[in-house]
């Protein structure tokens, strides 16, 4: 009978080691970044649940991973993270009205996002969600306002106010 060859597993978890390709982080930053998104992204459900709106707490999620874990990203700054959001609600919402909300005006309400958010130099790939949310929740002008636009500002401000706490990582890098 033949043996086969067998390794046995690594001592330590390959994906817990760090990468040279991957971002490096402090203790202090990963508990900032896990306090900072509960409660922004705590603050953002209850909004939610007043607005109407519950799908809207996804891409904010992913916006929350973007401010709190990787604040000098350009797509973290609060140019893109307001501007983008408000560009895929306005963009949503405007195709809601025109067309309804068949399967080819979520792809068109994204697709048209993302292209405004590039000729405005706002890009913000959460927003490409949002988009998509709202018009899978038949989205009207008030979804821009709340919880748009002001779960968009209440993430930026956490930021600002939670960037305080890490020295040598400031945020925002710039505001326009």
């Amino acid at each position: 009978m033949r043996q086969l060859n067998y390794r046995p597993a690594p001592r330590n978890f390959r994906l817990l080691r760090p990468s040279p390709h991957q971002p490096q982080f402090t203790h202090e930053q990963i508990f900032t970044s896990y306090l900072c998104s509960f409660v922004g992204i705590a603050v953002l459900a209850y909004l939610t649940v007043y607005t109407g709106y519950p799908l809207i707490v996804a891409p904010f999620g992913a916006t929350a991973v973007l401010v709190f874990a990787v604040p000098e990203s350009p797509l973290a700054q609060p140019r893109n993270v307001i501007g983008g959001c408000v560009v895929g609600g306005i963009v949503c919402v405007a195709c809601v009205s025109l067309f309804g909300t068949a399967p080819w005006v979520m792809a068109l309400a994204v697709a048209t996002s993302i292209q405004l958010m590039q000729f405005t130099h706002t890009l913000h790939p959460p927003a490409g969600a949002i988009a998509l949310v709202g018009v899978m929740s038949d989205a009207s002008w008030d979804f821009v306002i709340t919880p748009v636009l002001t779960g968009a500002v209440v993430l930026v401000l956490c930021t600002v106010a939670f960037s305080r706490w890490i020295p040598g990582r400031p945020y925002p890098k710039h505001w326009l």
